[in-house]
């Protein structure tokens, strides 16, 4: 099997320059004296008359394209999504490449993709719609409605709700107007299949790699929205968990315990945390137990927040065996007090 890797890798743009020549009508010429024009380049004796028709002078040449990450077939290259924040919690930006080390179960790899702006992303927005979120389900809709509104027109956004069975509302598109739709049309009732959204949700990530063109650069990631612990889900926590850890989509989960936290057991431990934590924690993304459905606005502009202010970092592995096994990645960033967060790793090779 194929890992997570991203192929196909160029650094720089993609120049694109537009040479042509003049063409015109030109009169025969009399055998008068010349009159006054401008000069004409001399002839040199024996030499073939220029064809009739078409200028020889050469227009300049356009200004090349904005430089755009792409990618050139040839190296296999392990993307890593890398968000940079003081410890306090504030966001680092622009840093060079020059401030990141990357290491493979301990050994320091070559960074040979870098990018430090904000690139096109593919958002997964998964919403819990059980019996249980019918009073919150109506501010909750509000705050998924202000992250979609947040998307660039370059971004794209499918929306899943689950209760008993999960249900893809509106496929991936741009269209801000179709994403409200569809999350206005969510309505309360049944149990919760967290574990089954989750694995469509990534499957239709799936979909997207496959149908795009091989030089496009784009963020994956989901924000699952849940309230409670998985009750009918067809598919298993490990199974879905191994999926997302083969794939290059961070998960953002909100478990959401209204009242102060209740519904946790004596202790602190839910299941439900700990799912949500380790969804998060895997792919890199991050892991928000609002104890009020009042708190998803902040929390849905926090996450559009961390995925604006993201690197890409990428690099070919020195670990040449196509073994199919786990290989641990850690980032260090060079600037005092600074802690950088990616996934825990991806399977190597198998072919």
């Amino acid at each position: 099997m194929t890992p997570p890797v991203l192929r196909h890798v160029v650094i720089g743009g993609v120049l694109a320059l537009a040479l042509g020549a003049r063409v015109g009508t030109q009169a025969p010429v009399a055998p008068a004296a010349p009159a006054p024009a401008a000069p004409q380049a001399p002839v040199t004796p024996g030499a073939p008359p220029a064809e009739p028709g078409v200028s020889t002078d050469q227009p300049p040449a356009p200004p090349a394209a904005p430089e755009q990450p792409t990618f050139r077939a040839g190296v296999e290259v392990v993307s890593l999504n890398v968000t940079v924040t003081e410890r306090d919690g504030r966001f680092v930006s622009g840093l060079p490449q020059e401030a990141f080390s990357v290491f493979e179960d301990g050994v320091k790899q070559d960074v040979i993709f870098f990018s430090g702006t904000q690139l096109p992303t593919a958002l997964g927005l998964l919403v819990d719609t059980s019996a249980s979120m019918n009073d919150k389900l109506p501010t909750a809709q509000r705050a998924a409605i202000g992250f979609v509104e947040r998307m660039r027109t370059d971004d794209i956004l499918t929306v899943v709700d689950f209760d008993s069975r999960a249900e893809i509302l509106q496929g991936f598109t741009s269209d801000q107007a179709r994403l409200a739709a569809a999350i206005k049309r969510t309505t309360a009732g049944g149990s919760t299949s967290l574990y089954n959204a989750v694995y469509i949700a990534l499957n239709e990530f799936k979909k997207i790699r496959a149908a795009s063109a091989q030089n496009e650069v784009r963020r994956q990631a989901i924000v699952v929205l849940s309230d409670g612990e998985d009750t009918s889900s067809l598919v298993p926590f490990e199974e879905v968990l191994e999926l997302a850890k083969r794939t290059e989509v961070q998960i953002y989960a909100i478990g959401l315990k209204d009242g102060g936290g209740k519904g946790r057991p004596m202790g602190g431990f839910s299941e439900s945390d700990f799912v949500l934590k380790q969804f998060a924690q895997e792919t890199g993304g991050k892991a928000f137990f609002p104890t009020s459905a009042e708190e998803l606005p902040a929390i849905y502009g926090a996450v559009a927040d961390e995925l604006a202010a993201q690197y890409t970092v990428g690099y070919a592995s020195r670990n040449q065996r196509r073994d199919g096994r786990w290989r641990r990645v850690v980032v260090r960033i060079e600037r005092p007090n600074a802690i950088a967060r990616t996934k825990q790793g991806y399977y190597g090779p198998t072919e």
